[in-house]
């Protein structure tokens, strides 16, 4: 059998790998609409998203990587073989969207890809079940973050889209009344300013919430390989790796997602994009502090809908928007497919 040492230290680089491809695929999520906007070049929107991207190391604490490390799959099931085949899946998938410029959700892709490697193995039972959702149907309304399991995690996969939705259409509309008697140029030159805060702002959220996946798949990966206890605290310095990677992903683009997420949905404006960025950044600061794992992609694309139907449903292509919308409904399915096709290969190879 292979080295356990040396298998989990090339597990772990894929691990980083995914999330410098996450990066680079979701860098769109934080710079696509203060591109289009014009409000900052490519270049310097990407170099801010990918400093907030890793200042976020610093901002929030690893709740979120806490729920990816136990509350997908049982510990007891937990593989070696189970993370790599989840793990692979997620990039694979990955890489077909960002290919075609299609805005997925990486988180799910590996929410996806690490369930579905379970379920072959061992069936729908190691999925942890429960959660603060299923708690709260059946009347228990302690509120309690450290129990959050996939059951939540599909949830919010509903939930965080039509919240950025929601608060951006808000915003916009106070925005309106609150300026309706400015020249356009005047808001024009107020908000290109204001939107380079609400852009770090959404940088910082979208760090924070996708670094942790990642941390919590290697963390998973060490309890199943016995080099740490289920229960002990993740490892700074994995943290510390995979908001790193993450920033320096982001520093490589994405600028075919950037085209879709920041152009063909609706047409933007600096007062727009900044609505935007904070409707999102407020759901994806709400989502980190209860350890809940969200899309990104859904939630900023949500946020600009929101924006863009207070002009009229004429203002937003809905066609666009369906085919986003199809491609988060394939995501965890198609993930975990591959994941599953994956696994007894991968098992073959790593036998523990």
């Amino acid at each position: 059998m292979l080295d356990p040492h040396v298998v989990v230290g090339i597990i772990v680089l894929v691990a980083l790998a995914f999330d410098y491809i996450n990066g680079f695929h979701d860098a769109a999520n934080s710079i696509a609409t203060v591109v289009s906007t014009r409000v900052l070049s490519p270049k310097a929107a990407v170099a801010m998203a990918a400093l907030f991207n890793f200042v976020a190391f610093f901002v929030f604490k690893q709740g979120v990587a806490t729920t990816i490390k136990g509350g997908v799959v049982s510990p007891a099931v937990v593989s070696v073989s189970i993370v790599t085949a989840g793990l692979l899946a997620a990039i694979v998938w990955n890489l077909i969207t960002w290919y075609y410029g299609i805005p997925s959700s990486s988180s799910h892709a590996l929410v996806g890809g690490y369930a579905g490697a379970a379920v072959v193995k061992a069936g729908f039972g190691a999925l942890v079940g429960g959660g603060m959702v299923h708690r709260l149907v059946l009347g228990d309304h302690k509120f309690d973050t450290s129990k959050i399991t996939i059951i939540d995690i599909s949830v919010f996969i509903l939930i965080a889209p039509v919240v950025g939705l929601v608060l951006g259409f808000i915003l916009m509309v106070i925005v309106y009344w609150t300026f309706r008697r400015f020249s356009p140029s005047r808001v024009g030159g107020l908000f290109r300013k204001l939107q380079l805060i609400s852009a770090a702002a959404y940088s910082l959220g979208h760090g924070g919430n996708d670094a942790q996946k990642t941390a919590g798949i290697i963390a998973a990966v060490f309890v199943a390989a016995k080099f740490r206890e289920p229960n002990a605290q993740i490892d700074t310095w994995i943290i510390f790796a995979c908001y790193a990677a993450m920033g320096l992903g982001t520093l490589a683009g994405g600028w075919r997602i950037v085209k879709t997420m920041g152009q063909k949905i609706c047409k933007l404006q600096p007062v727009h994009g900044f609505c935007a960025e904070t409707a999102g950044a407020v759901t994806l600061f709400v989502a980190t502090a209860l350890h809940i794992p969200v899309s990104t992609t859904h939630t900023i694309t949500g946020s600009i809908v929101g924006v863009g139907s207070t002009r009229g449903l004429h203002a937003v292509k809905w066609g666009v928007a369906g085919r986003v919308v199809l491609a988060w409904v394939l995501t965890i399915p198609i993930s975990a497919g591959i994941a599953a096709a994956l696994y007894y290969p991968v098992s073959w190879i790593i036998k523990f």
